[in-house]
């Protein structure tokens, strides 16, 4: 009778193991497809990786050219800066289509489409920096 009862013990105990183990292994797999879905969501619109490589096809911009993105009136946005002084810097959406220019310019204030961009946005990200 003992030695069913040990049995028992030990076979509940393994099974007991192998479930942690199995719980464990689904907990991770969760995390894991979250934190893709996250990844996924920061990639970065081809239209804007393409002018990152034509920026990156020039000679070093002073001061150093930078794409933030930015979330703005719940979409979000990427801002380029200008190769010099007195240009706009562009706010771009996902498809590449200029929105304004919230900074830059002979002022400095931008074109004035967007004077308020700076307040409005949140989740400021920089997504690339020349480092030549």
């Amino acid at each position: 009778m003992r030695v069913v009862i040990l049995r028992l013990a030990i076979k509940f105990d393994y099974v007991s193991g192998i479930m942690k183990w199995l719980l464990l292994a689904l907990l991770i797999v969760a995390l894991q497809s979250h934190s893709c879905k996250k990844q996924a969501d920061a990639r970065i619109p081809a239209c804007i990786q393409e002018k990152i490589d034509a920026i990156s096809g020039q000679p070093k911009f002073n001061p150093p050219a930078s794409v933030y993105r930015y979330l703005y009136k719940d979409e979000y946005v990427y801002l380029l800066s200008s190769d010099c002084c007195d240009q706009y810097n562009y706010v771009y959406d996902k498809n590449c289509k200029i929105i304004c220019a919230p900074s830059g310019g002979i002022g400095g204030a931008g074109d004035g489409k967007c004077s308020n961009f700076f307040e409005m946005v949140s989740d400021k990200t920089l997504i690339w920096k020349d480092s030549r």
